[in-house]
């Protein structure tokens, strides 16, 4: 049996979009994390895209919660 958030990945356009941002954002930030030091510019972007990846993960909780309760 899948999972709701299997069941979005395989026929849910704007989830898998989702999990593709997070996905390169997560990448991105893995890079930053293994520098030794980090510019200013590279701390701002950190922090952005922290927040970025909050955001898509809060969008991707909705869209299973949603599909939990229509699937009820």
């Amino acid at each position: 049996m899948l999972t709701p958030r299997e069941h979005l990945l395989t026929g849910h356009d704007e989830f898998q979009r989702l999990v593709q941002e997070h996905s390169q954002y997560s990448q991105r930030l893995e890079s930053l994390t293994q520098k030794r030091y980090l510019t200013d510019d590279e701390k701002l972007e950190e922090v952005r895209l922290k927040k970025l990846k909050l955001r898509l993960k809060d969008q991707m909780q909705s869209l299973e919660h949603q599909f939990q309760r229509q699937s009820a």
